[in-house]
């Protein structure tokens, strides 16, 4: 895999901030002009796609980097709040957490030596297999979610 963590993270980071600027004016504009609600629903759905993919991108950097279990859950709340996915990956970068390459070898590291990072190595080794799979999962949970349908629809 040519791209590190910081940047692949970054990247996601960025797209998800961007969509929920793309979202905010599609809320702005039907409220005001009357946009059209396809462009609204549009709107929803890109920043709906960017949210999962940025979600499972800090999911997959937090493995790799052993990040703690409430510096990943952090990470994925943060996209709840409009814009602030870029704002924490500046902040990791300024920590250096999230220095280093992927993790495609064992180390000393006890951790190392779990099924778990042992699947997890199989994978990054595997960029492309790794990254359809990823693209899979989220596109399926993607489908799921529009099935069960808009938050402001759930439970009516």
């Amino acid at each position: 895999m040519d791209a590190k963590p910081k940047d692949i993270f970054g990247t996601f980071a960025r797209i998800e901030m961007f969509t929920w600027g793309l979202l905010i004016v599609a809320i702005i504009a039907r409220a005001t002009i009357g946009l059209a609600g396809n462009m609204f629903t549009i709107a929803g759905a890109t920043h709906g796609l960017a949210f999962l993919g940025y979600a499972v991108t800090a999911v997959l950097v937090a493995v790799n980097q052993r990040w703690t279990a409430g510096r990943t859950i952090m990470a994925v709340a943060l996209a709840i709040v409009p814009f602030a996915t870029y704002p924490f990956d500046r902040y990791l970068q300024k920590n250096s957490e999230l220095e280093g390459e992927w993790r495609i070898e064992a180390s000393k590291d006890p951790r190392d030596n779990t099924a778990f990072d042992r699947l997890f190595r199989w994978f990054i080794f595997r960029p492309v297999l790794l990254v359809l799979s990823l693209a899979i999962f989220v596109v399926a949970l993607f489908a799921i979610l529009l099935f069960i349908g808009p938050p402001y629809q759930t439970g009516s």
